[in-house]
């Protein structure tokens, strides 16, 4: 079975799964589990839940708790999936309650006494430009900031711990905390049973230097600064609170209650709006005049070029004339010669075939709506699940090439498919796990989870890749059209634009043109912490990289044939598989040209993930350029009559 057939396999397998998943869900009303709506009486208690702490100088979260805020009697941590944990996700409850539809003013949360090491720590998170990241009923906290510009609102994700800045009259910069927050909770309402349902979670947070009169009494203490009573609320920071060691901070926070026309089910199209939809339109039509200006030359080669020389070929009648052949049919007795280290490239093309399932079996749960933000987590973990699962067909694929290849010990092909990708991979993680660990963030993996992706690797993903390279290497070989010369014929001295690293790295930059505008939103969504949600586009962008990888692989193999170069195995690989190079020297670009990074650490973080995802780019797209080309030199070898 040729692979393209095999990777059609994989499409079917997963559109029965859907099938199923599809039939067996109730079909009046279908929800994801922990994203179906709430409803709430007047006067129900609302949860606020914290988050992580996040910065985009620094890119290490850190827990809620790690600064002076105020703490309820107990933490408790909320259940996680593996894609929260993997994301330094760290979700805990707080001392925030809202009553449903009440509001609230100058309620006091605490009073805490700051000393010198606590007082540190805020200066740093605040000079690093940190934000406080809350959830009620599943929506995120979002500051809404007016943009004169446009005349519109946006939002951004979570609310600074503080600002720099100075008094009136003074030189001298200090460092001031946010220790005021007005929320605003929006909701809608069902005028026929009166119950609720919040689609909207907005804060305007303040510093002020809260004052109060006779004794601290707790919670029941009244400030002279923010008091209902005597109108004075917090509208402004004209008296703002520093952070000094041996300074009080009280804490306090307004929550109003506003009705929205929003319905539940389009709560998060406000945080998900994003006015680049032209951007994203030029992206796609940008790929489509690079894929069409392909599908040109190869159908040229194929319905002109080819054609009359397959014909030319044909109609050869002496022994004279086939010998005065030229062109590509010319190495029919090489071009099937199995290539050097063909064992690693076995395990390239199976760890590709593995990728290339993963990806596609998650863009098709997202493009349904499966892996919306809401279910956080939910896309990591879907593609570590369906990584581990897809070891089957590495398996498979890596064994069926090794057979071809006339290679006779499977079992060590298949550990090193199992083995040489994820275990690069764990590698650089656990490296870059411990640096993050060193800097005591919550965005360093636990032992436990780190013992989970070490289960799952080696108890469901390397059984499944004994499985799917037994099954193959079962198989009959796969049958080379013509027949392999036992001498290898030399090959002539190439032009200088037939140069194997020449034509290597021209081949990467069409596939990375195809991508590289959709590839800044992505970039933009995993290190600024915005939200990625338009997965249609980027299935569409996927499906045109596919078609991208393997015409421009076919084109350059076709024009390395006729040059009478035979050994295209590996060349075929590498060309569509160099667009990895331009990935990360883009990703090198971006990080100076947009990123603030400047910290050693987390600029190691950064190079080191994005060396990871570059790696799998190559792996991914080299296997799309190698298969189109097998399946492209079979066709043109068994289309030609061979003495």
């Amino acid at each position: 079975m040729r692979p393209p057939a095999m990777l059609r396999w994989a499409a079917v397998a997963l559109a029965l799964a859907l099938a199923a998943l599809l039939v067996s869900a109730p079909a009046a009303a279908f929800y994801l589990p922990g994203v179906a709506p709430n409803d709430f009486q007047k006067k129900d208690q609302l949860l606020v839940k914290v988050n992580k702490l996040t910065s985009t100088k620094t890119q290490l979260p850190y827990s809620y708790y790690s600064l002076p805020f105020c703490k309820p009697n107990t933490i408790v941590d909320s259940a996680e999936n593996l894609g929260e944990v993997l994301r330094g996700d760290r979700i805990e409850n707080s001392p925030y309650v809202f009553e449903m539809r009440e509001p609230k003013m100058c309620q006091i949360v605490c009073r805490a006494q700051v000393d010198d090491k606590q007082a540190k720590e805020l200066k740093e998170k605040i000079e690093d430009e940190y934000r406080v990241n809350m959830i009620l009923d599943n929506l995120p906290l979002v500051v809404p900031i007016a943009r004169q510009d446009r005349d519109a609102v946006v939002y951004q994700g979570g609310y600074h711990v503080g600002v720099k800045g100075q008094y009136a009259g003074s030189k001298d910069e200090k460092v001031f905390i946010h220790n005021h927050l007005t929320f605003l909770v929006k909701y809608h309402k069902d005028e026929t049973t009166e119950l609720s349902r919040i689609v909207g979670f907005e804060v305007k947070p303040f510093s002020i230097n809260h004052q109060f009169e006779g004794q601290w009494n707790d919670k029941n203490t009244r400030l002279i600064t923010c008091d209902p009573h005597a109108s004075k609320l917090v509208t402004n920071s004209d008296t703002p609170q520093e952070v000094e060691a041996g300074k009080e901070i009280i804490f306090t926070y307004d929550v109003g209650f506003e009705e929205s026309d929003v319905k539940w089910a389009s709560r998060w199209d406000t945080y998900l709006l994003m006015t680049d939809d032209q951007i994203h339109w030029f992206s796609i039509v940008n790929s489509l005049m690079i894929v069409l200006f392909l599908s040109g030359m190869v159908a040229m080669i194929m319905l002109r070029t080819l054609y009359r020389d397959i014909s030319r070929y044909n109609q050869l009648e002496t022994e004279e004339e086939a010998q005065e052949e030229t062109g590509w049919k010319l190495v029919h007795g090489d071009v099937f010669r199995p290539p050097e280290n063909s064992d690693l490239l076995c395990v390239c093309v199976g760890t590709g075939v593995q990728f290339f399932g993963m990806l596609l079996v998650t863009m098709i749960f997202a493009v349904l709506g499966f892996l919306s933000p809401s279910n956080r987590g939910g896309l990591m973990t879907a593609m570590l699940l369906t990584w581990v699962l897809m070891g089957l067909f590495a398996g498979y694929a890596s064994s069926r090439f090794y057979k071809m290849f006339k290679g006779s010990e499977w079992k060590s092909i298949t550990l090193r498919t199992a083995f040489l990708f994820p275990g690069i991979a764990f590698g650089i993680f656990f490296i870059l796990n411990a640096l993050i660990w060193g800097e005591k963030s919550s965005g360093a993996v636990p032992f436990t989870t780190m013992f989970a992706l070490v289960l799952l690797w080696f108890g469901i993903s390397v059984p499944l890749v004994f499985v799917g390279s037994y099954l193959g290497f079962k198989q009959p070989a796969i049958e080379a059209p013509v027949k392999t010369n036992k001498i290898p014929r030399q090959v002539p001295e190439q032009a200088w634009y037939m140069n194997p690293a020449f034509t290597v790295l021209i081949g990467g930059i069409l596939p990375f043109g195809a991508v590289f505008i959709e590839l800044f939103f992505i970039l933009t969504s995993i290190w600024l912490h915005q939200f990625y949600y338009i997965f249609g586009f980027l299935f569409l962008v996927f499906i045109i990289l596919i078609i991208t990888c393997a015409e421009i692989t076919i084109v350059l193999c076709y024009f390395q044939l006729c040059s009478e170069d035979y050994n295209w195995w590996w060349r075929s690989y590498l060309t569509s598989g160099s667009s990895a190079i331009y990935l990360f020297l883009y990703a090198g670009f971006y990080f100076f040209t947009k990123l603030q990074i400047t910290k050693l650490v987390s600029g190691i973080l950064y190079f080191g993930y994005m060396l990871l995802a570059s790696f799998a780019f190559f792996v991914l797209t080299g296997t799309i350029g190698f298969c189109a080309c097998f399946w492209f030199t079979r066709l043109i070898y068994s289309s030609v009559k061979i003495d």
